[in-house]
């Protein structure tokens, strides 16, 4: 799991000194794609912190939700209607659950560690 979490960082860090313009037609495909990356990488995070981190889950469900998404924000382009609207608040609410999680399980296991070492 840690190649992953390195391998974003190593990309925001060459990615941030690329000077790559996006085509305004393509601006919501790719944000889109930022949101399931980040979705998905906050949903590792998640089962990570419940021990139940899978890499071959973690990463077809990466490809799914980024495949998924840019199908939705397409066929939205194609029936005129903005779809990629639905994809961006469905991301977000799954990210923010995701990370509400993430805090509650880190301050469970906080305190049981911490009350365990009190115990000894």
């Amino acid at each position: 799991m840690y190649y992953v979490f390195i391998g974003v960082l190593l990309g925001i860090f060459v990615g941030s000194f690329l000077k790559i313009n996006i085509p305004p037609e393509l601006a919501r495909y790719s944000a889109v794609a930022i949101l399931g990356v980040i979705d998905s990488i906050f949903g590792a995070i998640r089962s990570e912190t419940e021990d139940k981190y899978d890499t071959v889950i973690f990463l077809t469900g990466l490809l799914f939700n980024i495949a998924l998404a840019i199908f939705i924000t397409y066929i939205g382009d194609k029936l005129n209607v903005e779809l990629y609207l639905a994809v961006v608040i469905a991301f977000t609410i799954r990210i923010f659950l995701n990370v509400g999680i993430i805090r509650t399980t880190s301050i469970s296991k906080f305190r049981s560690k911490k009350t365990s070492d009190k115990k000894e």
